[in-house]
């Protein structure tokens, strides 16, 4: 279990019981008015055996229970309150399974005489392919054979069937030893994946299907918000310094759990942007729908077809990036960042952006498949430099520019898998506090693949040295300077600037990967993580 209230230990893990085991209930989220419920309950002499506010939910329904299980929860779930996912059974009825959605995903998969529930589709993705999506309040009695589903009043909800495309193949290992791995190298097939049928060479421009807005509409955008958490936090960032650098349209770039809880002014001609690789990043979402009750438009980036945000937004852009299983998200940033740089180029070549500009662009991101392959073939050399470091407990990860953001995406990946201290800088800012944590024992990974600012670059690293720092330095094959500054050097292949995030990000993917190796840790499923935070 992922651990809200209580630690993870037997008596906390789930499935919990009411006070006479006649009811038993799992849950994802958060039941916030837990502590006065757990009170009322007790008076009532309910007797609890964990810390979680799970077993709330159990001891309250099986107080209004009297003979009718789907009447007991429909009182009992207004009386809940947070964002929680609740499948529970019954004694008396063991053939059904009654699960509710509120402000978290649920999916029911529809089988041959079977039927299966999880927040995410893969979970049961080799054994059916037709899944219902639960709606807000919906309340869901499941059999092996049918689905009847209900609103909080009791009235009969009619239920609308998807289709997933995932194949069972594409979430086996094959022969990586690990997902995480795997999706590392799948890279040049999902950034050409996300590239597929969405270039336009003619004109040196992007297109996208999906993308329904009327052109004036785009045209009239004069100010961009992005929304994302994590991960998909620094690609909206890289995406900032793109679509400012090439559209000339500026760019609010705002962590979701942050920004839902501000009062944001959101002025006419403002164009949301929200990222979430599975569609179901709980602040995200709940930020979406503030900023929609606002009139903004909300154009999405997911990899998950038919995720709640997918059905929030007024549009979405598909990665198409397959699904993504280590719980690190590896492939689905490169191709979030692919995707953001050609809704760029679109957005540049509807204004000022010449032809010819937009066709050199183009060329650059045409080429990325085979630039991220070279940097795989080469994942040997930085497997030696990741066994010689992984014994350290602190980094800095340092860039400037586009490498800034990318810094600290590679410093995440690092913390995620490797459980290391890692901070990623902008170089430039080292100077004010954080050079004093530099030391022997404190190595800097530096982002150097970007040639406008490559020599500023440069005098911050010599900073470094003066301290007895370690350098290993990420940077274009044949650049010069570095070779007597770096401790260590990863070469990748040359890309102009906008587009160096991605050769970068793979490198320090690789580096990531075999210094958790190294250190034995569970690289695919890190201590304390979830795929999907569909809790806040």
């Amino acid at each position: 279990r992922w651990a809200t209230h209580g630690k993870p230990n037997k008596v906390n893990a789930h499935p919990h019981f009411d006070t006479h085991h006649t009811l038993a209930v799992v849950h994802n989220g958060i039941i916030e008015n837990h502590d006065a419920l757990r009170r009322d309950l007790k008076e009532k002499g309910a007797i609890f055996v964990s810390d979680t506010d799970t077993e709330v939910i159990a001891h309250l329904i099986a107080d209004f229970y009297q003979g009718d299980l789907l009447k007991a929860v429909q009182q009992a779930v207004p009386l809940l309150k947070g964002a929680f996912a609740i499948a529970l059974m019954h004694r008396e009825h063991p053939d059904q399974i009654i699960a509710i959605a509120h402000e978290t995903p649920l999916i029911v998969g529809i089988g041959q005489d079977e039927t299966f529930i999880s927040s995410d589709a893969n979970a049961f993705s080799q054994y059916t392919k037709e899944v219902v999506y639960l709606n807000n309040d919906e309340i869901a009695v499941i059999k092996a054979n049918k689905l009847d589903v209900y609103d909080v009043h009791n009235k009969p909800v009619a239920v609308e069937r998807h289709r997933i495309s995932e194949t069972s193949g594409d979430i086996a290992k094959g022969h990586f030893e690990t997902y995480t791995l795997k999706e590392i190298h799948e890279q040049p097939r999902s950034i050409h994946n996300a590239l597929l049928s969405r270039t336009v060479e003619d004109y040196g421009t992007a297109f996208f299907d999906e993308i329904d807005f009327d052109h004036n509409e785009l045209l009239a955008v004069k100010r961009i918000l992005i929304l994302a958490c994590g991960t998909s936090w620094h690609a909206g960032y890289v995406a900032s310094y793109l679509i400012e650098d090439m559209a000339r349209i500026p760019v609010q770039v705002e962590i979701s759990s942050e920004y839902r809880y501000k009062n944001p002014i959101v002025p006419p001609d403002t164009l949301v942007i929200a990222i979430s690789q599975s569609g179901e990043t709980a602040d995200t979402i709940a930020a979406v729908k503030e900023i929609k009750a606002k009139a903004a438009k909300v154009l999405a980036i997911c990899n998950v077809q038919g995720s709640t945000l997918t059905r929030e937004a007024d549009a979405c852009i598909f990665l198409r990036a397959g699904p993504e299983i280590g719980v690190c998200s590896t492939k689905a940033f490169t191709s979030q960042v692919v995707v953001l740089a050609l809704f760029s180029l679109m957005m540049a070549r509807m204004r000022h952006m010449s032809k010819q500009e937009g066709q050199a662009f183009l060329e650059g991101l045409q080429t990325l498949p085979e630039k991220v392959q070279q940097v795989l073939d080469n994942s040997y050399l930085i497997e030696e430099i990741a066994k010689k470091y992984a014994h350290y407990q602190n980094f800095f990860f340092l860039g400037r520019r586009y490498m800034y953001p990318t810094s600290l995406e590679g410093a995440l990946k690092l913390k995620e898998i490797s459980y290391i201290n890692a901070n990623g800088y902008p170089a430039g800012e080292m100077k004010h506090g954080p050079i004093a944590l530099i030391n022997e024992d404190c190595p800097t990974v530096a982002l150097c693949a970007n040639k406008f600012t490559f020599e500023k670059l440069l005098s911050n690293l010599m900073e470094i040295k003066a301290r007895n720092g370690k350098v290993i330095a990420i940077a274009e094959q044949d650049e010069k300077g570095l070779q007597n500054i770096a401790d260590e050097i990863i070469w990748i292949p040359p890309t102009i600037d906008e587009l160096a995030a991605i050769p970068s990000t793979i490198a320090t993917q690789l580096l990531a990967y075999y210094i958790a190796k190294e250190r034995g840790a569970d690289i695919d499923q890190p201590r304390n993580l979830a795929k999907s935070v569909t809790v806040e």
